[in-house]
């Protein structure tokens, strides 16, 4: 069973989500931490639960939800998964974060590029990939069948949907791919976004008013 832990962080409130499972493996999803009080707070739940962390693996590719990802790298000598989309918003990261008040303190590159051929396997466990583009290029979803959940980077929200005003964004495309590859998933399925609270696949199909697709 995947345990999911999610912290906010950066002045984006951005969701990091640690995964880990009775091996003791751990995943980083989305590191956003900045500054040493947030990584302490990653350090410290992974050392205080004895967790092994074995990968880095992001949604996509904006820069509140990589200005971790040399840390974490560096820290747990651990490399990063992602779609090849992303290495266009990763080149160009270091200048762009500063316009929005954050600091990459060096470029984090893709070790390995995933795409919905490649699951995601730690430990006993395996994520199945869903390639979501429409908020931004290379923008991937996590789906457990087994623990019931999707993780879901920018694409749904809670009641809300990303941006598509940013480059590389398009609602035709977003809301293709969330009737196409989300509300094709079981109702009870929790979802856990990029930012702000969790809710489900049911929830979101009657009541977000960007997406809905009919009422029960």
């Amino acid at each position: 069973m995947i345990n999911i832990v999610r912290f906010a962080f950066n002045p984006f409130q951005i969701n990091t989500y640690v995964l880990s499972d009775e091996s003791g493996e751990c995943i980083i999803i989305d590191p956003g931490m900045q500054g040493e009080d947030e990584e302490a707070k990653i350090t410290d739940y992974i050392s205080t639960n004895n967790l092994n962390a074995k990968m880095i693996v992001l949604t996509h590719a904006h820069v509140d939800h990589i200005v971790g990802n040399s840390f974490a790298a560096d820290k747990y000598n651990i490399e990063l998964f992602a779609h090849k989309d992303c290495v266009p918003f990763l080149e160009g990261a270091v200048g762009y974060a500063s316009t929005f008040g954050l600091s990459i303190g060096k470029l984090k590159t893709i070790d390995n590029f995933i795409d919905e051929d490649h699951p995601v396997k730690f430990g006993n466990s395996e994520l199945k990939v869903l390639f979501t583009p429409g908020h931004a290029n290379g923008s991937l979803c996590f789906y457990s069948a087994n623990d019931k959940f999707v993780i879901t980077g920018d694409v749904l929200f809670n009641q809300s949907i990303g941006r598509t005003d940013l480059r590389t964004g398009n609602y035709d495309l977003l809301q293709k791919n969330i009737w196409e590859k989300l509300f094709t998933l079981p109702d009870d399925t929790v979802v856990y976004p990029g930012h702000g609270p969790e809710t489900s696949i049911g929830f979101e199909k009657v009541n977000n008013p960007f997406v809905a697709i009919g009422r029960e």
